[in-house]
């Protein structure tokens, strides 16, 4: 006898949300930007324009990423296919992450592609805002496999429950989660703290953000797969 449990779908929501939120990949670009614009001239007022610009445009890339990826999954119908190939993609990506943890930086990691690495720092080096606009969008892209695997593995999700107002507003509410430590960092080094200090915390706690995400990762990857299996449900309720 099978017996099904019903999750609630929000505080998953929120709970993978402020964990892919402290991402190092997502907070050790915005941290060039700010130093490289604070190198350049001591313009706060100018950083917080440029920087507020680039976490929208960040914001608004990955809420149509997954806007488009939920649309797509809907009208294609293979929402219990694609959950079963997500579930297997991100527990291992998740003990990727927890290698990470106890041997950062050897073999295989989720981290921004080098190549894409030259074009995030030519583009911080001729920072402006059309430029601004254009590292938002190129560094939502790229950072993917970093920081996409939460990402992914809600977005399957709520595509499971279906396409509603509820649905919409999670992802909105997940994206505005997800840019929130950005927004947090940005803030911060206009009232006065060094950015050099905030760069500082995050390779000392780099592997402690990896861990978290790993095994948020594969939490949700064996969630995805007790709900193909019908032993787990999700309910907007809660």
């Amino acid at each position: 006898m099978v017996v099904e449990i019903v999750m609630p779908t929000i505080p998953v929501v929120i709970g993978t949300a402020l964990v892919d939120s402290i991402n190092p990949c997502a907070i050790g670009v915005l941290i060039l930007l700010i130093a490289t614009l604070l190198g350049l001239a001591e313009d706060r007022k100018k950083m917080l324009t440029i920087g507020s610009i680039y976490i929208f445009v960040v914001f608004l890339t990955y809420l149509f990423a997954g806007f488009g990826l939920l649309v797509f999954i809907q009208r294609m119908d293979f929402a219990s296919t694609l959950s079963l190939v997500v579930a297997v993609l991100v527990i291992l990506m998740g003990l990727v992450e927890l290698k990470d943890f106890f041997w950062y930086g050897k073999g295989i990691s989720l981290s921004i592609p080098k190549k894409s690495a030259k074009k995030i720092m030519k583009l911080i080096d001729n920072v402006s805002v059309p430029s601004a606009i254009v590292l938002g969008f190129f560094v939502a892209a790229v950072e993917l496999p970093c920081t996409g695997g939460p990402y992914l593995a809600i977005t399957t999700l709520l595509a499971k429950i279906g396409f509603s107002v509820q649905v919409f507003w999670l992802l909105i509410v997940y994206n505005l989660i997800f840019v929130l430590p950005l927004v947090v960092i940005l803030l911060l080094v206009y009232f006065g703290v060094k950015a050099e200090q905030i760069k500082d915390w995050k390779q000392e706690n780099r592997k402690w953000m990896r861990l978290f995400t790993g095994i948020v990762l594969i939490v949700l990857g064996v969630f995805l797969l007790l709900w193909e299996q019908g032993i787990i449900t999700f309910s907007l309720l809660g």
